[in-house]
């Protein structure tokens, strides 16, 4: 009798345990989706891209220092 007992109030508890456990995975995963997140391989997409940049832009700054010592040649000749 106790045992029925207490496979009856077990089984009333699971019920709410399942329905709260899907109400919480619903919940986190629209906060999720709502948190506007990236994922690590775009991060690391983003991450290449801005290293190539700064390294084209290294290389973009070295050219407009030999041009502007050319063009200080230029007028030191006249």
């Amino acid at each position: 009798m106790i045992e029925q007992l207490i496979q009856s109030i077990l089984s009333q508890i699971e019920q709410p345990k399942a329905d709260l456990e899907h109400n919480l995975r619903a919940l986190l995963s629209e906060t999720v989706k709502k948190m506007d997140l990236v994922s690590k391989e775009e991060i690391e997409r983003h991450q290449i891209a801005l290293s190539q940049a700064n390294i084209r832009v290294d290389e973009l700054s070295q050219q407009v220092t030999i041009l502007e010592q050319a063009i200080q040649n230029i007028e030191a000749q006249k």
